[in-house]
């Protein structure tokens, strides 16, 4: 079997809903034991499968030329360095090598030693770029709609949580669910534990340090005096720029630096868009079931009234969405809160049917940087982009502290999203949206991703292990992607407050599922491995084991 077919036959497999504990999937073991990335690139959302049998030079070859050719890669962008790029989709060097020198002979970019390779022109005669087929896996260069024209001005909220501490879970006993109740968020953070599983936090140990300080010098050396007084309210020029490059080549969408303002994360972005959504007359938004408890908190503190859609192996139930009376919809198709299931090919058509009949379709990109044994899927704005408000952040990638994100709205709505950023805090601080800018154009955010991301999936490894030996029955989902693994006791009968709150009187604490969850469903946790090494999660679930075996004896 060659690389493409392993990829293939790997994100089968990782499509399914959950594995148990004692038998993680044939992906995750993969992983373990090679250390090896899905056949797939952030870069471009290259999915070596796609390509043809004996005709991977070609294929590649004509994605980034298109890539060129439409604007994706502009003149003085930076292709990956050749051996990254043959690592993350499992060919040979001399392959890419043989690609990016067709491309120099055709005078579209040009090597320059240790500052890489650079597209210094695009074909002049470029044809449109035929659209791919709407599938989960299929993010193809050309799969977004053609480049809008420019305009005229020039806890992610799927990580905010709630605390399992025994006195939070008696003060949320009557419903076992705090809803609306922003302060429990805070509480959480505050509480003093030895471990935390937390769901929503990258390693924070891992921050570019150095790389920051420099950007950091470079960017005070160039400032003139007049850069130090108010900012752009929609964000510094410079930020949205690089945002649209980091946009399009990892995740597919094609927008103009006009389009996008510049947010203190997701959170934000969901309190922007009620504002706005609520003054058309937009009062009731589905979410996904289970979703993000912070999420659903900050709509609902924006005044709108939450509809729950039921999630499953596909995603969201787009049936039940399109038979319910939702005017718009939250969800994260690339990588579902909590369960980790990516929405699939006829989900969403379907969804993009709603949308195209009118529904708003509300893009929370959670985390889909962080994928392990899957190829990379495109975003919905990518397919939609009038129908579809996209909002992401480097919360989870960088640091939540740093309060830096980004929202895409349909052009009708920018003016309003502008003036509702203005009025809650005059635009983000500047200095860091440069520092930032800088790190997305000179590649060190690239660089930083794939280092963390190896340093991710060890410890998710370390997790899987732990649970199969201190959680006997439980069943692992979302081991493929993301930043924390839900956990279900499928034919168990407790509370799931109960459990949490007896960890965190060991010390540990995580999530409880219910708390992400508006309607029935099996006892779970929801547990972040990201943010600590190996044998701290290793310790951290043996408490909840011994929590749970205490629990069961009472």
């Amino acid at each position: 079997m060659d690389s493409a077919e392993q990829g293939r036959d790997k994100g089968s497999k990782t499509r399914e809903t959950g594995t148990t504990a004692a038998e993680p999937s044939t992906a995750a073991e993969t992983a373990a034991e090679t250390g090896a990335d899905a056949a797939g690139s952030d870069f471009l959302l290259l999915d070596i499968g796609q390509a043809p049998p004996g005709g991977r030079t070609d294929w590649l070859t004509a994605r980034i030329r298109a890539a060129i050719a439409d604007g994706t890669l502009p003149v003085g962008s930076r292709l990956p360095a050749g051996r990254v790029l043959a690592a993350e989709l499992r060919v040979s060097r001399g392959l890419v090598t043989e690609v990016y020198q067709r491309l120099a002979d055709a005078g579209q970019v040009v090597g320059r030693g240790r500052a890489g390779t650079i597209v210094v022109a695009a074909p002049v005669t470029a044809g449109p770029v035929t659209a791919g087929p709407v599938t989960a896996g299929s993010g193809t260069a050309g799969s977004a709609p053609s480049k809008p024209a420019a305009a005229s001005r020039s806890t992610s909220a799927s990580g905010l949580s709630t605390a399992p501490a025994g006195a939070t879970a008696r003060a949320t006993a009557d419903t076992g669910t705090p809803r609306g109740k922003g302060g429990l968020v805070d509480a959480l953070r505050a509480t003093p534990c030895r471990i935390d599983l937390s769901p929503g936090v990258p390693d924070l140990t891992a921050f570019p340090r150095t790389a920051w300080l420099q950007a950091e010098r470079r960017v005070l050396a160039s400032l003139t005096p007049a850069d130090f007084g108010y900012g752009n309210p929609q964000g510094a020029p410079a930020l949205r720029e690089a945002i649209v490059g980091w946009l399009a080549r990892g995740r597919g969408i094609r927008a103009d630096p006009g389009e996008v303002v510049v947010v203190a994360g997701v959170a934000q972005a969901l309190g922007l868009l009620a504002q706005v959504l609520r003054a058309e007359g937009v009062r009731r938004v589905a979410v996904e079931d289970p979703g993000s408890l912070g999420a659903r908190q900050q709509l609902e503190h924006g005044g709108m009234e939450i509809l729950p859609v039921p999630v499953d192996a596909g995603g969201i139930d787009t049936a039940a969405l399109a038979a319910g009376p939702a005017q718009a919809v939250l969800l994260t198709p690339a990588h579902q809160f909590p369960t980790g299931v990516v929405l699939d090919g006829e989900r969403r058509r379907e969804l993009l049917g709603w949308a195209a009949a009118g529904g708003i379709v509300i893009e929370d990109d959670y985390d889909a940087e962080h994928r392990y044994d899957r190829a990379p899927v495109p975003a919905l704005r990518a397919l939609l982009p009038e129908a579809v408000c996209y909002a992401g952040s480097v919360s989870k990638l960088l640091a939540p502290a740093l309060r830096l994100g980004w929202l895409l709205v349909p052009r009708r709505r920018l003016d309003a999203v502008i003036e509702a950023k203005r009025y809650a805090d005059l635009g983000n601080p500047v200095l860091a949206q440069l520092v930032l800018a800088r790190l997305m154009e000179s590649g060190e955010l690239e660089r930083h991703l794939r280092f963390v991301r190896r340093r991710h999936r060890a410890r998710r490894d370390a997790m899987l292990r732990a649970i199969a030996a201190e959680l006997p029955g439980a069943r692992v989902h979302g081991a493929a992607a993301g930043l924390h693994l839900m956990v279900t006791f499928d034919r168990a009968d407790f509370d799931d407050t109960a459990l949490a709150a007896a960890a965190l009187a060991l010390g540990v604490k995580a999530h409880p599922l219910s708390w992400h969850r508006l309607g029935p469903g099996p006892p779970g946790l929801v547990l972040g491995y990201a943010a600590g090494p190996p044998g701290e999660l290793e310790e951290g679930v043996a408490a909840f084991g011994a929590a749970l075996r205490g629990l069961c004896q009472r």
